[in-house]
């Protein structure tokens, strides 16, 4: 009988210290046997984002414990697993070198196979842990660091369509929650604010609403917010701008999406129209809600991955070095830490933005 692979999965390119052994089953569908998150909450909270220094800091005094209670929690042994996989970018270099050096360590220590994982492969693929899924598909990341569309036409083929040409998503969500004055990390609480608001109050802008294709920005939305936030002086004025905020990101993604899914249809000869959508902020019920029954007006199946799995993970990561395992496509122990890595490397760079367009 043939043994199923065991990897073990480590990520530290944020804020969250993450281990992760999988295995798949016969039909070759992935199994988590373990997914351990430590989150860094409270070693930011009081400087209202994360400080690179203070989250390598906490990576470095946690990773042991964490791969070990993965390990452990898994059921199976250090001598059963056949490779590592661990997070090499983009991310923050300090935390990034931290999983990447011991994923390197480790994989030498039992003489086992190392691989380097692009963090966004990971995003892209996740709904792999949880759904049958057929290339290509349309995928659209939102997390802190990233918003982007692309078209994922099997491991390793990737081509982006539109992205942010300022500010992520997710950070516009965390922004606007500390000028509201929600403790840090506060994107996940608008949505809840949001249900006690007005949305119709506050005329908020949707920055190359009309322009740009599927690309987005958002920092205008934020400079708006910081102005009005300054004004407000009710509760029910806070809960008024968190809806008013809330329903604007919805209208972008809207019509943004609506326009991605025209350019995707263009560039793809389609069987069945996906929809994969990943990220932090694809945990926020609303839009999810917004972006399925605009799936269903499109005749797109739409495939989220499980909540506890939107944000950074490492079963995620351990699910893209099985199928890099599965092809032998190992790396060196020299593999560098990479700051920007993006998935599509023929995206043109955008300077100024700090971003490929």
């Amino acid at each position: 009988m043939n043994k199923k692979p065991l990897i073990l999965g480590i990520e530290s390119s944020c804020d969250e210290t993450a281990a992760s052994i999988i295995t798949e089953n016969k039909q070759g569908i992935p199994i988590i046997l373990s997914n351990i998150i430590s989150s860094q909450v409270e070693v930011h909270k009081e400087f209202g984002g994360v400080v690179p220094e203070l989250a390598a800091r906490s990576h470095i005094e946690k990773i042991d414990w964490i791969v070990e209670k993965a390990i452990n929690e898994s059921g199976r042994k250090i001598e059963e697993i056949d490779a590592v996989a661990s997070t090499a970018g983009p991310g923050l270099i300090v935390c990034l070198s931290v999983g990447l050096s011991f994923g390197k360590a480790f994989a030498t220590a039992i003489d086992k196979p190392f691989i380097a994982v692009n963090h966004l492969e990971g995003h892209a693929l996740s709904p792999k842990l949880n759904s049958k899924l057929n290339f290509p598909y349309l995928f659209l990341l939102i997390s802190g660091g990233h918003s982007q569309f692309l078209s994922v036409n099997g491991l390793g083929k990737y081509k982006r369509l539109g992205t942010t040409i300022d500010d992520a998503l997710g950070e516009a969500f965390d922004k606007t929650a500390k000028l509201l004055g929600i403790d840090f990390p506060g994107g996940s609480q608008i949505e809840i604010l949001a249900e006690k608001g007005n949305s119709e109050k506050y005329n908020l802008p949707k920055p190359i609403f009309n322009k740009g294709g599927c690309n987005l920005s958002f920092a205008g939305l934020k400079t708006s917010i910081l102005k009005i936030s300054k004004t407000i002086k009710t509760e029910q004025e806070k809960f008024d701008l968190a809806a008013s905020f809330q329903k604007t990101i919805e209208e972008i993604l809207y019509k943004k999406t609506k326009i991605a899914f025209s350019e995707f249809e263009k560039q793809n000869n389609l069987k069945e129209k996906i929809f994969v959508v990943a990220g932090g902020v694809a945990a926020n019920k609303k839009i999810r809600s917004m972006l399925i029954k605009l799936c269903k007006e499109n005749n797109y199946q739409s495939i989220f991955p499980p909540i506890e799995l939107c944000g950074d993970n490492a079963a995620m990561i351990a699910m893209v070095g099985l199928e890099k395992f599965k092809l032998k496509q190992f790396n060196n122990l020299d593999h560098p830490a990479k700051p920007r890595w993006p998935l599509d490397e023929d995206a043109i760079f955008l300077k100024g933005a700090g971003v490929q367009l």
